[in-house]
């Protein structure tokens, strides 16, 4: 498929073949959605912790003598059952991280750049330069009407483009290594650079 190429000042620029085996798939919301529960859960922490009977701070004293009283038998005052004591079975940390294989990922990066190209929020433009000017870049974007937007660019980002994107809401960037399912669905509009979509066909080919 092909698509015009603008320039940050929305000016065109020419076209540029778009792989159909990237950007040509019927999407598949099963497929995107395995891949972002995958990344959702291995980002989260796993760091919830509770405590139980053996690391609560009361006296491990027996409360009271064991017949006689009329009330129920009893140990210390760690017990769950009793307000401040141990919680039985609480959470403790660990991972919630699943295997995804290499494949599947690769998959799902795809149907996510064709949900995109399909939706038409995928845009393309020659390169992703800027001076490290904040309130030009700013105002570029908000010519082009960019209010929530994802910049792929090649093997790095330049610097000043970096730093000039780097206090305006709503707009992210990430090296063509970077790209990945989540961020993608995220974000209203996904732009690309001449060198994502060479570095991107490349990784994914």
């Amino acid at each position: 498929m092909k698509l015009d190429v603008i320039n940050l000042d929305g000016g065109t620029a020419g076209s540029v073949d778009l792989s159909d085996d990237l950007f040509g798939l019927e999407p598949r919301a099963d497929i995107l959605h395995r891949v972002v529960r995958w990344q959702r859960n291995n980002a989260q922490a796993g760091t919830h912790k509770v405590k139980t009977r053996s690391e609560t701070s009361y006296s491990t004293k027996k409360i009271y003598r064991q017949k006689g009283t009329g009330g129920a038998r009893h140990g210390d005052r760690n017990a769950p059952i009793f307000r401040k004591g141990g919680i039985y079975k609480g959470p403790t940390p660990r991972s919630h991280g699943h295997e995804l294989t290499k494949k599947f990922r690769k998959l799902g990066l795809k149907h996510a750049l064709s949900a995109k190209a399909k939706a038409g929020e995928l845009v393309v433009i020659e390169n992703a330069d800027a001076e490290g000017k904040t309130s030009a870049l700013a105002k570029q974007v908000k010519n082009l009407g960019w209010k929530r937007a994802l910049i792929i660019d090649g093997a790095t980002v330049n610097e000043g483009f970096a730093q000039a994107a780097r206090n305006i809401e709503g707009l992210d960037i990430l090296p063509s290594m970077g790209a990945n399912v989540y961020d993608i669905l995220k974000r209203d509009t996904l732009v690309l650079t001449k060198a994502a979509v060479e570095a991107l066909e490349a990784r994914l080919k």
